[in-house]
C-alpha cells in the first residue's frame, strides 16, 4: 500500500499546503483519503480539518457522520457536520445535492481559512463520469479528464487519489482494520451512475476499463487545452469589454471555425452570468443558429444582441430584476459598489438593484456612452426606496463606483477547469 501514499505525496509534496480540508462521507474512498492524508500531514507539518455533509436524505446519514466524527477524534483531527436544508424538490436530486455539497464545503473552508479541500475521487469515478457524459453526447470538454486541482466557489480543491482504483483503497482499509459505510444508493439502479457502474463492470471484459477510459479522458484534455488556447487568441483580437458586457466583432467571429465561435460565446456567457458550467452544447447551438437571422436571443440569464456589426452579450434584465442587497454586498455575484471618498451620509436605507427602465429615464446622458440600452438596464444602481441615488455605469455616477469582482483579466486568462 506504499504506492497509495506515494501517489498522494507526489501530488502534494512540491508545495505542501499548511491547512488541508478533507470531505469525508464515511465511504471507502474518502476514509482512505483521510487516513492517507493524516500520515502525510504528520510528516509535513500540515493541519487537517474534516467535514461531513449530511444531505438529510437518508436516515443512516447521521450515524455515518457520527462514525466519521469518532474516527477523527481518534486521529486528533477536527470534524464538523454540514447540513443541507435548502432543497426545494426541484431539479435533478443528485445534481442539486452535488452543487449544495460544494457550496457548504466552500463556506466551511473559507471559515476555517483552509488552503485546499481534498476530495476522494478515484479512477473509477473518472471512468464512470466519462461514460455518463458519453451517453449525454458530450463533446471534447465534457469528455475531458477531471482535473486534479481546480477552483470553485472561491476555494481550491484537490483530488489526490484520482489515479487510484477503488478496489486498492478498500484493500488498504481492510489491511489496516478500518471499516467503512456502504451507501445503499450505490446499488440503486434508478440512478444513472449506478447503471453506468454496472455497465462498466461488463465492459471491462473487453478492455474498456477505468485505466483505458482515463487515458482517453486525458487525451481529450489535451485537445481541450489546444482549443481553449486558440479561443483565447481570437478573444484578444476581436473582443472588447464594457460595463460588464462583452462586445465581439462579428466579422472576426464569423471567420473562425464553428467550435472556436461556440467556445468564445460560451466563455462570454459564463463571464457575464458567473455560472460554473457553460450552457449545454445543444442549447448554445440553437441560439447560434437563431442569431444567424434574428437580431437577438437569450440564454442562461444573458441577452445576445447584434448591433452595428458587433455581437453584444450582457446580463438580461429579467435575470437580475429581483436582486436587491445592501450596498456593501456583492450584487448579482459580480459587482461591488463603493461610495464617493467624501461620502459621509448614512448607508441605512440604501440598496443595490438593477437600474431598469425607470432608472434609465433619470440618466439623460446615457446615449453619449455608446452602450446598448440593455447593458445599462441590467447594470447596478444605488437606490433609496424609489429615489435613484447613483447609476455608476449609466452616466449618473455621482462619484459612486461600480467594480467587477471578476474583471477583464479573468476574461482573457481562461482557466481550464470543470
Amino acid at each position: 500500500m506504499a504506492d497509495l501514499a506515494r501517489m498522494l505525496a507526489d501530488g502534494l509534496r512540491e508545495n505542501p499546503p499548511k491547512t488541508i480540508g478533507v470531505a469525508v462521507s464515511g465511504g471507502s474512498d474518502s476514509l482512505a483519503l483521510l487516513h492517507l492524508l493524516h500520515g502525510f500531514a504528520t510528516d509535513h507539518a500540515c493541519t487537517l480539518h474534516v467535514a461531513t455533509v449530511d444531505h438529510g436524505l437518508r436516515p443512516e446519514a447521521a450515524a455515518e457522520a457520527e462514525m466519521v466524527g469518532d474516527i477523527c477524534r481518534n486521529l486528533g483531527v477536527s470534524h464538523e457536520v454540514l447540513h443541507w436544508q435548502g432543497w426545494d424538490r426541484s431539479g435533478n436530486l443528485q445534481n442539486e445535492a452535488r452543487k449544495a455539497r460544494y457550496l457548504l464545503l466552500a463556506d466551511w473552508g473559507r471559515r476555517r481559512q483552509l488552503d485546499v479541500i481534498a476530495l476522494g475521487h478515484t479512477a473509477d469515478d473518472q471512468a464512470e463520469t466519462f461514460l455518463m457524459r458519453l451517453a449525454r453526447r458530450a463533446g471534447v470538454d465534457g469528455l475531458s479528464a477531471m482535473p486534479q486541482r481546480f477552483e470553485r466557489n472561491g476555494m481550491m480543491w484537490i483530488r489526490p487519489l484520482l489515479h487510484a482504483r477503488r478496489a486498492a483503497l478498500q484493500e488498504y482499509l481492510t489491511l489496516n482494520g478500518i471499516n467503512w459505510a456502504d451507501d445503499p444508493s450505490n446499488d440503486d439502479t434508478r440512478y444513472d451512475r449506478v447503471r453506468i457502474r454496472n455497465a462498466l463492470a461488463i465492459l471491462e471484459g473487453i478492455g474498456v476499463e477505468a485505466g483505458a477510459l482515463t487515458v482517453v479522458a486525458q487525451n481529450m484534455t489535451g485537445a481541450k487545452e489546444a482549443l481553449t488556447h486558440q479561443m483565447q487568441q481570437i478573444a484578444r483580437d476581436h473582443v472588447s469589454l464594457h460595463a460588464g458586457a462583452v462586445e465581439i466583432d462579428v466579422a472576426g467571429l464569423n471567420a473562425q471555425p464553428f467550435e472556436i465561435r461556440r467556445r468564445l460565446i460560451a466563455h462570454a456567457l459564463k463571464w457575464v452570468n458567473g455560472a460554473y458550467y457553460a450552457p449545454r452544447s445543444a442549447a448554445l447551438g440553437d441560439v447560434m443558429t437563431a442569431l444567424a437571422t434574428a437580431p437577438s436571443a437569450t440564454l442562461q440569464g444573458c441577452e445576445l444582441r447584434h448591433l452595428s456589426g458587433k455581437l453584444w452579450i450582457f446580463r438580461e434584465l429579467q435575470a437580475v430584476s429581483e436582486i436587491t442587497c445592501n450596498i456593501d454586498t456583492l450584487w448579482d455575484g459580480r459587482w461591488r459598489i463603493t461610495p464617493p471618498v467624501q461620502f459621509t451620509g448614512k448607508t441605512d436605507g440604501l440598496t443595490l438593484r438593477a437600474l431598469g427602465p425607470e432608472g434609465l429615464m433619470l440618466c439623460p446622458d446615457w446615449r453619449d456612452l455608446g452602450l446598448p440600452r440593455g447593458v445599462l438596464l441590467s447594470s447596478p444602481a444605488v437606490w433609496q426606496d424609489a429615489r435613484l441615488v447613483a447609476a455608476p455605469l449609466a452616466g449618473a455616477s455621482q462619484n459612486w463606483q461600480a467594480v467587477l469582482e471578476r474583471g477583464k483579466d479573468t476574461f482573457f486568462a481562461v482557466h481550464i477547469t470543470h
